[in-house]
């Protein structure tokens, strides 16, 4: 069996056999098949897309390509969530300590940005001393001791697909239906979650454009989570403005502390707490969906959730005083206002572009050796819907560099459209 034959054979849109995925994964986290393969397999991938029973054995494939945790022994239930990525989606700041400090013990292990989404590590790395390179036996200690994990994914635990994560931010292949499923539930199979809830986004800011697509990839994790023998449920939620405000690492962890202390954008709170409310319910915390939103709600009211997202932080080496006193973040050296030139409602907020243009900032890395600059990144002041005078802020850049901002006013020249009609506000969840 070879490599080449394995990318002829999937460039020429055939199936792939269980042991050709295993003998191509295997090989791919060994170090013998050597990354340009994998780019032009991963691109054949995304190009003619996989059957259910080839992304399974991917899934498998690399679940089982290192360790994997026995939840059972640690906690008696363990839900977990993950976002396929977007603008502005800084949710597992909040829901976890919210989750966590209802009683239902969360173990996240999560991944970096890709492409023009951010990563929650990078954003969690923004505090000073976080760590997100936990072993399994850490991993395992503290969530028992406080009952909430948030690290990135240990090298031992499902090696194949962090490898394939780095490599896919670089190589154009982010979008494939396939590649994102089996990531996602590779590594929640490795975990060893009980239940998970998959935040599945949709639109301009989203990798799953249309709804359809999302619903795609939404059944498809679904069914893996199923064979796997785990419960899982899948919400389809808008992409096509940012979540929140803010858009940058150090940015959003202010923004989702606004959160965890009663205030914050009102999107990015509801969305938070029907998150949290489905998670509760998965962990048979909650009976029902509106019983499960007071017990949300309380965890913030009481600052129980703020306090658990302190011990979160502590117990990662990171400097907790941070979280009490969020001024204590550096500010970028150059902030500028942009504002609207005529009057109108906001009909578009073009999510994609301003994650892209975040980038631009230094927000996220355009090669996988590229280093993160935490401070940088934007404030978007409006929603759709809006309406807006001119002369009103539409969105803020925090830069470091004079040419950049000039650069992202230029590419955000078309992402803020304004009309004259009246438009509704975007929904926060379609199904």
């Amino acid at each position: 069996m070879r490599a080449t034959e394995i990318i002829i054979r999937k460039r020429d849109k055939e199936e792939l056999s269980k042991e050709e995925i295993e003998f191509f994964i295997k090989g791919f986290t060994s170090g013998e098949i050597p990354d340009y393969q994998v780019s032009a397999w991963a691109m054949a991938v995304l190009l003619n897309g996989m059957t259910n029973q080839e992304v399974t054995d991917l899934t498998l494939a690399m679940a089982h390509s290192g360790e994997t945790l026995n939840m059972d022994k640690l906690v008696k239930i363990s839900v977990d969530k993950h976002s396929t990525g977007g603008v502005g989606d800084k949710t597992s700041l909040v829901v976890l300590p919210v989750v966590a400090a209802c009683g239902l013990p969360v173990g996240k292990m999560s991944g970096r940005g890709l492409g023009f989404s951010g990563g929650t590590l990078d954003k969690m790395e923004s505090i000073p001393g976080y760590r997100t390179d936990l072993s399994i036996m850490e991993f395992e200690h503290q969530l028992h001791e406080i009952g909430l994990v948030l690290t990135g994914q240990s090298k031992s635990l499902a090696p194949a697909d962090g490898k394939l994560y780095a490599l896919r931010d670089v190589t154009g292949t982010v979008p494939a239906i396939s590649l994102i499923a089996s990531s996602i539930m590779s590594k929640k199979i490795a975990a060893g979650s009980h239940a998970i809830l998959l935040d599945v986004k949709t639109g301009l800011g989203a990798f799953m454009q249309s709804i359809e697509e999302a619903k795609t990839l939404a059944k498809m994790m679904v069914s893996i989570g199923e064979l796997a023998g785990m419960k899982v449920v899948a919400l389809i939620s808008d992409m096509n403005q940012p979540l929140g405000h803010a858009v940058g690492n150090s940015l959003e962890v202010c923004e989702a502390i606004e959160v965890l202390n009663g205030s914050g954008p009102e999107d990015l709170r509801e969305h938070c707490l029907v998150l949290s409310s489905h998670m509760l319910i998965l962990g048979k915390i909650a009976n029902n969906l509106e019983q499960a939103m007071d017990i949300a709600e309380d965890a913030i009211h009481s600052r129980a959730a703020l306090r658990k997202f302190e011990d979160l932080v502590a117990a990662q080496g990171g400097d907790a005083s941070y979280v009490g006193d969020p001024t204590r973040f550096p500010p970028a050296k150059c902030i500028e206002e942009v504002k609207a030139l005529n009057s109108g409602y906001i009909s578009q907020i073009h999510a994609r572009l301003v994650g892209e243009a975040s980038v631009l900032l230094g927000a996220g890395r355009a090669k996988k050796e590229d280093k993160i600059d935490h401070s940088v990144g934007l404030v978007v002041s409006q929603k759709v819907g809006n309406f807006v005078e001119k002369g009103d802020v539409l969105y803020t850049i925090h830069g470091n560099c004079p040419e950049k901002i000039d650069d992202v006013i230029k590419y955000l020249e078309h992402a803020f459209v304004i009309q004259k009609e009246k438009i509704p506000s975007l929904p926060l969840f379609y199904e």
